[in-house]
């Protein structure tokens, strides 16, 4: 996708701050953080949303979902907790249509969350 930043930053065609990448994922700061912790996680394999995502690459979930759980544990918040979100298309708020996952912590999070 040409004109997706996340797949800019992912080529490293855009500088971000990398904090974690394997052959299947990038983990990278926020540009605009919301908490003191805020790390946005997403496939290397373009997908719009969770609502794109084939059956057949579910898979990419749980490595998702698993290495959030990894770099809460090295950035210090899994202890005291952190937060999860995947927002699903515009009115759920997402602003960047590839999908993510920000990992939020360093700090107590309210509820509801918006």
């Amino acid at each position: 996708m040409d004109s997706c930043i996340f797949c800019k930053i992912k080529n490293k065609e855009i500088p971000s701050k990398i904090v974690f990448e394997d052959e299947r994922i990038v983990a990278f700061n926020d540009a605009n953080p919301q908490a003191p912790v805020h790390i946005l996680l997403i496939p290397k394999e373009h997908f719009v949303s969770l609502n794109d995502i084939p059956e057949e690459k579910k898979d990419v979930l749980s490595h998702l979902l698993l290495k959030a759980r990894q770099i809460a544990q090295q950035q210090g918040i899994s202890k005291n907790g952190y937060r999860i979100v995947l927002n699903t298309e515009r009115d759920s708020g997402q602003e960047v249509f590839h999908i993510h996952f920000h990992l939020l912590g360093g700090r107590r999070m309210t509820w509801p969350p918006g």
